[in-house]
């Protein structure tokens, strides 16, 4: 039986280069940084990924360095069904501020919605920005 699901759509700005925030995304050590929690990542098509300490879990089905990631997502939350996939899109366009994020999350479970769409400015968002923040400011 299909569950209701929705779509997110966010977007949004950081002072970076495409390529910085790719490898953000894509790199376990970087990854884990910015969270502050555990991400595993075999950054390949068809590579899998474990991140904040076991919350999500999927596979990469797409890339294309500094432009675009597309995966599988499942989280471990209360409500989202134990086999139920979702996917994500990161589509990366540099502008003169730096690089904006184009985010799509697909198939996310209604009943999960309005904490899925919270949770990735609380926990990936924000603290994306801080990061950069941190960056930049060790440059100057």
């Amino acid at each position: 039986m299909a569950i209701p699901t929705s779509t997110i759509n966010q977007k949004i700005k950081f002072i970076c280069t495409p390529e910085q925030i790719y490898e953000a995304f894509m790199d376990s050590k970087k990854h884990s940084k910015f969270t502050d929690t555990e991400s595993i990542l075999n950054p390949k098509v068809g590579g899998k990924f474990v991140c904040g300490d076991g919350y999500m879990k999927g596979k990469t089905i797409e890339l294309i360095p500094s432009k675009k990631i597309v995966q599988t997502w499942n989280a471990n939350q209360e409500n989202w069904p134990k086999k139920h996939y979702s996917e994500i899109i990161l589509v990366f366009k540099e502008i003169d501020e730096g690089t904006e994020l184009q985010f799509t999350h697909v198939g996310v479970p209604d009943i999960c919605m309005k904490d899925i769409e919270k949770g990735w400015f609380t926990y990936y968002w924000d603290p994306l920005k801080e990061y950069f923040d941190k960056l930049n400011k060790k440059k100057k």
